[in-house]
């Protein structure tokens, strides 16, 4: 029974951590557009998502049943380290991907780690399949596209709407307004993503004989998992912030109304019928759907086909992660340690990796061409400059042309202010109409 508790701790434990980074790697759900339009700082954009994803996580517990006792087969034989090893395939997952600035599903790397493990340890009799199909697959499939249907019509109606408006007015009435929708969204993921972690938590309890087949989660865990993804959110997910607010379209304070609105339309309605919604598939939605809803408006097709390769590697990818660490955690305590070191060795060096480009509130939105991205146009080594050259133009051009109409240096011996002195000489009016000489003035 010790072991087993023990066991159980590791597993809470593990569980907070995943809630930790599905806080920073869906702060981009809420915020991006907000950020990226200008209506709040990026520090008090993050701090106003934190707070109200904590709130957001007490409104309900229908998502947490889904994922408690929906999913998986409470009574199939699970034990406490294949629901660790479900963990540590999404924990992973969702660093990879945030690594690579890539909006994916953290609740979808969730159940493809608990599915996963399950399948590897037990079988595919711990699986209630028509329930991942009707409140997981389908929703995946459906949200973004409901979503960014919702987006465009409310985009358009928005700027029918005040076509004949002051643009400058009407843009920071929209801000106002982009702060009271990204409150919403923050409040809907709170409702939504933080239940995922109480329902994993939840199931631990009771794999492990602590809560009876079926029991609520407990208010202690409820709190825990809200101040687990609140303050993942405060320290802010800023490489995907970037990709949703800047990567996929141009957002004008309209659009970032209207998408962030019909965002979070989408996720409470889902999550009041306990619907294991992808929070970052409706964001992703919406933002697309604002673009196409404004005219002149560009959609980067060719990021938004990352995401949803992405989009379709989470499950099998998170799966088959979750999977391997199961079939070496079931080999026993020797197992589960061996889990874990690999697990932390290797977010350890995610987190190295990222270091070499950091991306954090300063330069979010590109306004700091020193620490941005590499964009892969070869320079010159790195040195300190005053004023960058454009990114706009390519290297050399500014240069070649200078040289092409700058007078040749000065001959060695002379300085440059003689030089300069001669050179006005040569061009001062002289009485008889030729140009004087340095000489003739002297």
């Amino acid at each position: 029974m010790e072991h087993i508790t023990l066991l159980i701790g590791i597993v809470i434990v593990t569980a907070l951590v995943f809630d930790f980074t599905n806080g920073f790697h869906d702060t981009a759900n809420a915020m991006a557009t907000t950020i990226s339009t200008g209506a709040l700082a990026p520090r008090a954009a993050v701090a106003m998502s934190a707070v109200l994803n904590l709130l957001g996580a007490f409104l309900s517990i229908e998502v947490a049943k889904t994922i408690s006792s929906g999913i998986i087969d409470e009574g199939s034989g699970i034990r406490p380290e294949v629901i660790f090893a479900g963990l540590v395939g999404a924990i992973i997952w969702n660093l990879l991907t945030w690594l690579a600035g890539l909006p994916s599903s953290s609740s979808h790397a969730l159940m493809g780690g608990l599915i996963g493990a399950t399948l590897a340890a037990v079988g595919t009799g711990a699986v209630n399949g028509d329930i991942v199909v009707m409140k997981v697959l389908i929703p995946a499939l459906a949200a973004p596209v409901v979503a960014g249907l919702a987006s465009l019509c409310a985009t358009r109606l928005t700027y029918r709407v005040a076509r004949n408006a002051d643009e400058e007015r009407t843009a920071k009435g929209y801000r106002a307004g982009q702060i009271t929708s990204a409150a919403l969204v923050s409040l809907a993921h709170g409702t939504n993503d933080a239940q995922k972690t109480m329902g994993v938590i939840t199931l631990a309890l009771v794999t492990g004989g602590a809560l009876a087949p079926g029991s609520d989660p407990p208010v202690w865990v409820i709190a825990s998992a809200g101040l687990a993804i609140a303050l993942g959110t405060y320290l802010g997910g800023w490489r995907i912030i970037r990709t949703m607010g800047k990567g996929i379209t141009d957002i004008q304070p309209p659009q970032g109304f209207a998408a962030q609105t019909s965002a979070a339309a989408t996720i409470l309605a889902s999550s009041h019928i306990g619907f294991s919604l992808s929070t970052t598939h409706v964001c992703s939605g919406a933002v697309m759907g604002s673009g196409l809803g404004r005219k002149g408006g560009v959609v980067r097709w060719g990021t938004a086909g990352r995401m949803v390769v992405g989009w379709a590697l989470t499950l099998p990818a998170a799966g088959g992660i979750a999977a391997g660490a199961a079939l070496l955690a079931e080999q026993g305590d020797w197992g589960v340690t061996t889990v874990a070191v690999l697990a932390l060795a290797l977010c350890g060096a995610i987190w190295v990796r990222s270091r070499r480009a950091p991306v954090d509130h300063t330069n979010v939105n590109g306004d700091s061409p020193a620490t941005a991205e590499p964009t892969g146009v070869p320079g010159p080594t790195a040195e300190p400059a005053a004023e960058p050259a454009p990114v706009s133009v390519p290297a050399g051009v500014v240069t070649t042309a200078v040289r092409a109409v700058a007078p040749p240096p000065p001959p060695a011996g002379v300085t440059v202010g003689s030089a300069a002195e001669e050179a006005a000489a040569s061009e001062t009016p002289h009485p008889t109409g030729r140009p004087a000489s340095a000489s003739s003035l002297s």
